[in-house]
């Protein structure tokens, strides 16, 4: 889930479980290196 501040990312199947929070800046460098992988 997108938030001004932050990217959330949780184990959809575990809705209830931790989540991880990125900044937008470190998020969008994961997507480039991750991208056509």
């Amino acid at each position: 889930a997108a938030t001004p501040g932050a990217i959330h990312v949780r184990d959809s199947k575990d809705i209830q479980g931790p989540q991880l929070a990125f900044a937008p800046a470190a998020w969008a460098d994961f997507l480039s290196r991750t991208a056509g992988r």
